[in-house]
């Protein structure tokens, strides 16, 4: 039996960043934590990501995960919008990556078929499921479980590869 893999998925955003690390041990998923990292909206733009910066890496220095999954976003149809979180994104993926973990992506219809059953769940489906996969996990607001589910997608991927 392969060792226990600490997986970190992040549910990139400007104003919340939710974040969760499970563990994967074979077929079985393990809660560790969960949050958000919530940036004050009145800061300048750069700091909003020097706070999402710190936050992340504050959550892999306490956690210690060996690998992070990161959410692809959607295509918004407001172009600055998309463009600012493509920078939030970034900083989800440059994170995990300076502290040497590998970054999987995973896009949103994969995250909820892989925790619901299917890719148009909605965010109330994805955190009752949550609830029920990881039931030490609590009740969890919608970025933390969005973040807890691209972990598992991810644990599920690596499952998947590993059989193949």
């Amino acid at each position: 039996m392969n060792p226990p893999i600490r997986i970190l998925g992040l549910d990139p955003g400007l104003r919340r960043t939710g974040w969760g690390v499970i563990v994967s041990e074979g077929t079985r998923l393990s809660h560790i934590a969960h949050g958000v990292i919530a940036p004050d909206t009145t800061l300048p733009f750069a700091e909003r990501l020097l706070v999402l910066f710190n936050g992340i890496e504050a959550v892999i220095s306490e956690h210690a995960p060996h690998e992070a999954a990161v959410e692809e976003t959607f295509m918004n149809t407001n172009a600055q919008s998309a463009l600012k979180l493509g920078h939030a994104r970034a900083m989800a993926l440059l994170v995990p990556a300076r502290a040497g973990l590998p970054v999987a992506e995973y896009a949103a219809t994969v995250v909820k078929k892989a925790v619901v059953g299917t890719g148009g769940a909605d965010k109330a489906q994805v955190s009752w499921m949550i609830a029920r996969l990881l039931p030490t996990a609590g009740k969890t607001v919608a970025d933390a479980a969005d973040a807890l589910a691209v972990a598992i997608a991810h644990a599920h991927g690596r499952t998947v590869r590993r059989v193949a």
